[in-house]
């Protein structure tokens, strides 16, 4: 998954001062803060004096790391995606070895990243309707991971694994929106949701079923 490993080493830097140079302990007390405070209360309740006296600084140093508190919910995806990405490392590599443990390493993951960072992936998913910066930051992130599942997918096709049919996109927009919103369900408690322990197996079915038209791909 050489797109996810590129991309997982490149995390932007939405949302930071210019001209500073990323990792700062302030900055990064300042983040930590925000996700803590986060799983106390929703994120528009958080100040920016919660999150300057959290860090152990005044509000106007909070300026010196952070234009907004906007900001800061920008940089914690980031995080949070570049995270997601370098978990899934190589996964995709080596798919013929076996594709229904490597599409299963994928999805879990992912769903332990956003789980690891719950309340970071809910305050986003809420701000995105409000926050265009939010809201286009994810979509550029979705696109990321469709094309890396589109790359796969046509893959499996040419060595005759998965069967030709609907353009491998569309099948990769379909399926990442489908674990986007099956697992925010979960993660959220926001019914019908599939149970924890339960998500990963359902959504791999799902995948299966839908590149290789069978649960059990076969080997090469």
């Amino acid at each position: 998954m050489t797109t996810a490993r590129a991309a997982a080493g490149n995390t932007a830097t939405r949302g930071r001062r210019a001209g500073r140079r990323s990792g700062d302990q302030r900055e990064l007390a300042i983040l930590a803060t925000a996700e803590r405070l986060m799983t106390e209360r929703p994120f528009a309740e958080i100040s920016i004096d919660d999150l300057a006296r959290g860090a152990g600084i005044s509000r106007p140093a909070f300026y010196f790391y952070f234009p907004s508190k906007d900001a800061v919910l920008l940089t914690l995806l980031d995080r949070v995606t570049a995270e997601a990405d370098a978990a899934a490392g190589d996964t995709l590599d080596r798919m013929a070895d076996d594709p229904r443990s490597r599409w299963r390493d994928l999805i879990g993951r992912f769903h332990d990243t956003f789980r690891a960072h719950k309340a970071v992936v809910l305050a986003c998913a809420q701000a995105r309707g409000a926050n265009a910066e939010v809201r286009e930051l994810w979509a550029a992130v979705l696109e990321r991971w469709v094309r890396c599942t589109q790359t796969a997918i046509e893959a499996e096709r040419r060595r005759g694994a998965a069967p030709d049919g609907l353009p491998a996109r569309d099948l990769a927009i379909a399926l990442n929106s489908m674990n986007e919103r099956v697992m925010h369900a979960t993660l959220a408690g926001d019914g019908p949701a599939v149970a924890e322990p339960d998500v990963v197996d359902v959504l791999l079915d799902v995948w299966l079923s839908t590149i290789y038209r069978d649960t059990t791909p076969p080997a090469d």
